[in-house]
């Protein structure tokens, strides 16, 4: 006899409701080993500006500069993303004392971290929304407006072409990112899962 009230069938909108939630969450993982995966084999500089102030902006410009030239024999033939890290973490007081060169007296943190970046569309392709290793250079306060590349693959000095990413990522990744036909649905999902990733972890 059933007991009145309790039914171990589920309503409709119950498991549209549970099916609607399966898709999102095998979305989410898929959405977030493909962002994984494309950040695996990618260092990007970060430069962070004292403020807005036209001066501190052109000034971020001159340290951005200084510290490429520095790192441009530094990583000149580091044959993956791991040799690439280990030789930043060695340098990181020559990458500083370029900075501070260039800083006119500013204060200079550089250090090699993991962090969170927006979409950013480069010439050729797209970077979706995602937690990346980053070479971060803050000048004083850093409440300006920053600048970013990707200095390993060493596309801070090229024009950054999606050609340069072939060695450290898969067709499939590659495919993604420079929005081939058919791809466009499946960035997007990237995309939005690394800003609701991004929001979530209040960042």
């Amino acid at each position: 006899m059933r007991t009145q009230g309790f039914d171990k069938r589920f309503h409709p909108w119950e498991t549209a409701a549970l099916l609607a939630l399966c898709l999102v969450l095998c979305c989410g993982v898929w959405a977030q080993a493909r962002q994984s995966a494309i950040s695996a084999g990618l260092i990007r500089l970060h430069v962070v500006a004292v403020s807005d102030d036209e001066a501190e902006q052109a000034l971020k410009l001159r340290v951005r500069d200084a510290v490429l030239a520095r790192l441009s024999p530094l990583l000149e033939g580091a044959a993956d993303v791991g040799e690439a890290e280990a030789i930043l973490r060695e340098n990181l007081a020559q990458v500083s004392q370029a900075a501070e060169a260039a800083a006119e007296g500013r204060a200079v943190r550089v250090s090699l971290e993991e962090e969170r970046f927006p979409t950013r569309q480069y010439e050729g392709f797209v970077l979706p929304a995602g937690a990346y290793k980053s070479l971060r250079v803050v000048l004083g306060e850093g409440r300006g407006h920053n600048w970013w590349c990707i200095v390993f693959p060493p596309l801070c000095v090229s024009a950054a072409e999606a050609d340069g990413l072939q060695e450290v990522m898969n067709q499939e990744d590659l495919k993604l990112i420079t929005e081939s036909e058919g791809y466009e649905l499946r960035f997007k999902i990237v995309e939005l899962w690394g800003e609701l990733s991004s929001f979530l972890q209040g960042k």
